[in-house]
């Protein structure tokens, strides 16, 4: 029974692998269904997240965090999702996307090497970045609770960074620690498109059902990923935290101010990243398996139009 699963499975992988990556009638499916799958599981891991975020930025521990945000009240435990709502939903319609567009670009016509996958994973999230680093500033000033007398809604923050001059929109405003964001998403969709299918085809040929490959894939890429580049995860948190033309450290005295407040040790730099990684994965997992039941589905539908 397993090895009948595993065949059929292996041969629709590679079908579907070996196709033109950029037709229109893959793309617009692939968006949407990234775009759903993102906005559920960022949703549904935001308090999560805030308990992390507080960790990140006033190093204490799990139970003091969720003992902050209880203090806080519960009306407040989503405040701030709105950015990353809008910004995760964007993501996932542009991950996948480019991704395929940009590797159809560099390989039209296939085998993709790890090089390809790599300079295509790359380049996505330079877009990824540029793109969704103004809605990651809101979100942390939004979740600082230091904040939320000064800047009680994210209309009060655009109202602030559109005070500044068109340079101080960028550099302090929108695009604020914009250098670690664009090492942290460039970095990371390089590290999960280089090693997702491999991983993925070594698990399919264990037999198992098609959406565990999947599924185990995007969890082990987003659980090593979000691993090593964790440090840079507490570095832009606590650089988009800043807001105003005071004071505004640079990016080596944020790094140093990070490396101080956590007595210079790297264990304490990823206090809190238990949370992260376990929320981490659970979102890659579940995103790439979904991904993965589209591009079956949609092979599947052009097989029988074409029978």
């Amino acid at each position: 029974m397993g090895e009948q699963n595993h065949s059929p499975g292996k041969e629709l992988q590679h079908r579907t692998r070996a196709e033109a990556p950029g037709k229109e009638s893959w793309h617009s499916q692939a968006y949407a269904l990234g775009a759903v799958s993102n906005f559920m599981s960022t949703f549904l891991t935001f308090p999560i997240y805030k308990v992390v975020f507080r960790q990140q930025i006033h190093a204490m521990a799990v139970s003091e965090a969720v003992r902050q945000l209880w203090h806080e009240g519960p009306q407040y435990f989503y405040r701030g999702i709105y950015p990353p709502l809008l910004s995760k939903t964007l993501q996932g319609t542009l991950l996948f996307g480019t991704y395929d567009s940009l590797l159809c670009f560099l390989s039209p016509v296939g085998p993709h090497t790890l090089g390809h996958r790599w300079a295509a994973g790359l380049m996505s999230g330079v877009v990824e970045a540029v793109a969704l680093s103004p809605f990651e500033r809101v979100q942390n000033v939004l979740q600082d609770g230091r904040k939320q007398a000064r800047f009680p809604s994210t209309f009060s923050i655009l109202k602030e960074f559109n005070s500044y001059g068109l340079w101080g929109r960028l550099s302090l405003g929108y695009y604020r620690g914009f250098w670690p964001v664009l090492a942290r998403n460039s970095l990371g969709s390089a590290l999960y498109f280089s090693f997702k299918d491999p991983i993925q085809d070594g698990l399919a040929e264990q037999g198992l059902p098609h959406w565990v490959p999947a599924l185990v894939s995007g969890s082990v890429n987003g659980t090593i990923t979000c691993l090593v580049l964790y440090p840079l995860i507490v570095l832009v948190a606590n650089m988009q935290s800043h807001i105003g033309w005071q004071n505004m450290p640079s990016l080596w005295a944020s790094a140093q101010d990070v490396w101080n407040t956590r007595g210079q040790k790297l264990l304490l730099i990823y206090r809190g990243g238990s949370l992260v990684i376990l929320r981490s994965s659970v979102t890659w997992g579940l995103t790439t398996a979904i991904h993965d039941f589209l591009q079956r589905k949609s092979h599947s539908r052009k097989e029988l139009k074409t029978d």
